[in-house]
């Protein structure tokens, strides 16, 4: 018996991106039949009433069809490749609005989308995503992911803004920037309005980006995972040169500014008692 049929549904399927409701396969010219025969070969499964997915596909995805939600919130964010603080240890999800949620092992959001969400979505798209984190995550955390989604470009702040959002939302399409590289560019930029100095990220001096110039002479550069072995040893070098042309650099690792910010932050304020951010 020729299979093809039943192998370019299974295809159709992978475009689709694994998991797809099998209304859909019907709309666009796939038989019932067809769709019957390729979960018989075991080209595609039922995982719950309507939908069907590989064997292979996405276990985020089979989840949210099978229990009936959409990934959103930090899930989504990360999964998009935006700057997350943490990773979180359960997945975040939203209710769509229509139907029933068999409860799953997960965060729920049960806020409407700003954009409406569509019956054969799995994941929520961006603006619905930056939604559920503004209502999920403390200020810093959720303004580090949405200058993350403008930064990396998936979005855009004029559209944004053109948007009736409400709650911490408001605040943060009014705040967000698109020039932090990371979440630790939002952290430390928003951790140090309160000392009213200029704060520069990211910007050129002797041939190397700096972290964040405070004032006009004070470098505060956040090291990595990555700043080992010959990079450790070239920032080195490139510090000594910073000194030697009248600046002071304070470096302090990943861990300090997540989770012993007070350290950093008394260091910053030492350093600017004595007039070391100026010429």
């Amino acid at each position: 018996m020729d299979d093809s049929p039943a192998r370019d549904l299974a295809t159709r399927v992978a475009q689709l991106g694994g998991v797809v409701r099998a209304t859909r396969l019907v709309r666009e010219g796939h038989s019932r039949y067809r769709i019957g025969q390729a979960m018989e070969r075991g080209l595609v499964v039922r995982i719950r009433r309507d939908w069907i997915a590989l064997p292979s596909a996405d276990t985020h995805l089979i989840a949210a069809a099978r229990t009936g939600v959409v990934l959103s919130c930090v899930t989504a964010a990360e999964r998009r490749g935006l700057w997350v603080a943490e990773h979180p240890d359960r997945p975040h999800v939203a209710y769509p609005g229509r139907g029933r949620i068999d409860g799953p092992a997960a965060v729920v959001h049960w806020q409407r989308g700003i954009v409406p969400r569509h019956p054969d979505q799995l994941e929520d798209d961006i603006e619905n995503v930056l939604l559920t984190v503004a209502a999920c995550q403390p200020y810093e955390a959720a303004r580090a992911v949405w200058d993350s989604a403008l930064n990396k470009k998936v979005v855009d702040l004029a559209r944004l803004r053109r948007l009736p959002w409400t709650g911490r939302a408001r605040r943060l399409v009014e705040e967000v920037s698109p020039w932090a590289d990371s979440g630790l560019e939002t952290f430390v930029t928003i951790r140090l309005k309160w000392l009213g100095l200029p704060i520069r990220t990211q910007i050129w001096i002797l041939g190397h980006r700096v972290d964040f110039l405070i004032g006009e002479r004070l470098v505060l550069q956040v090291d990595g995972g990555h700043h080992v072995g010959a990079q450790r040893a070239e920032d080195i070098r490139h510090d000594a040169e910073l000194m030697l042309l009248g600046y002071h650099v304070i470096r302090v690792g990943y861990d300090q500014v997540i989770n012993r910010w007070p350290e950093v932050q008394e260091q910053i304020m030492h350093a600017v008692a004595q007039g070391l951010h100026r010429v």
